[in-house]
């Protein structure tokens, strides 16, 4: 009798959770969001590559610029680091 409770309550929980968005900001190939206020929903438009260029698409609306926390950025090269201490 557990088991069979135990069993409609995790498919009840399963089939009542709805589908989430995997990821808010869209991507991470700019560096700057524009997160924009619209009426009854907020977005993010990841598309710009300053903030100089965000600004422009912002003035006059209901938006402010952020920095896109998952930009990745250009890969750099790891400085080699010596022994302290020799072998």
């Amino acid at each position: 009798m557990r088991i069979l409770t135990l069993a409609v309550l995790t498919m009840v929980t399963v089939w009542a959770a709805g589908p989430v968005r995997a990821q808010t900001y869209g991507g991470s190939n700019y560096p700057v969001c524009l997160h924009v206020y619209d009426l009854g929903q907020n977005y993010y438009e990841c598309t710009f590559n300053s903030l100089a260029q965000c600004a422009m698409s912002a003035s006059g609306r209901a938006a402010e610029c952020i920095v896109n926390p998952y930009f990745a950025g250009q890969e750099r090269e790891r400085p080699r680091y010596r022994h302290r201490y020799p072998y």
